[in-house]
């Protein structure tokens, strides 16, 4: 589901009023425990943590004029979804995210390359969500992705 929202706080006033909470709680998650340097917008539709401009300039290889993504979240038809680029990007985190993931759930993982989806909202990590948020900094998120645009 898309939303046209301005702000974090917009996009939240918009999704459907039994996952208000959740999302805020998620947002707080998020903010509490992701290194200094990276903002908080609204980013591709969704509620975004990127590296800003002011950071890195060059921005987003593919549209520079976005700043560089780094994490997110957003309210879909059937579920909330995270999307984490270190997951992606870095097998150590992927593989600690894997093994961690049942220590903090009952439910099966639902994940993608990037995305983790969670069907029932009473169910998710969010002490898990917090440490994968620790995972990395501004400086070693730009680092990742730079090495990557040079392969």
């Amino acid at each position: 589901m898309q939303y046209k929202a301005t702000s974090p706080e917009d996009y939240i006033s918009q999704v459907p009023e039994e996952r208000q909470a959740t999302l805020k709680k998620l947002r707080k998650t998020v903010k509490d425990n992701l290194p200094k340097g990276f903002e908080e917008g609204i980013q591709y539709g969704m509620i975004g943590y990127f590296v800003p401009h002011s950071t890195y300039p060059d921005g987003y290889h593919c549209t520079p004029s976005e700043p560089l993504p780094f994490m997110s979240f957003a309210s879909q038809k059937n579920s909330v979804n995270l999307y984490h680029s270190g997951i992606y990007a870095v097998p150590e985190i992927h593989d600690w995210f894997v093994s961690e993931y049942p220590k903090h759930s009952k439910r099966k993982l639902d994940m993608g390359k990037s995305c983790i989806r969670f069907k029932n909202m009473d169910d998710i990590p969010f002490d898990l969500i917090g440490e994968l948020c620790k995972k990395l900094t501004v400086d070693e998120w730009i680092a990742i992705y730079e090495k990557a645009l040079k392969k």
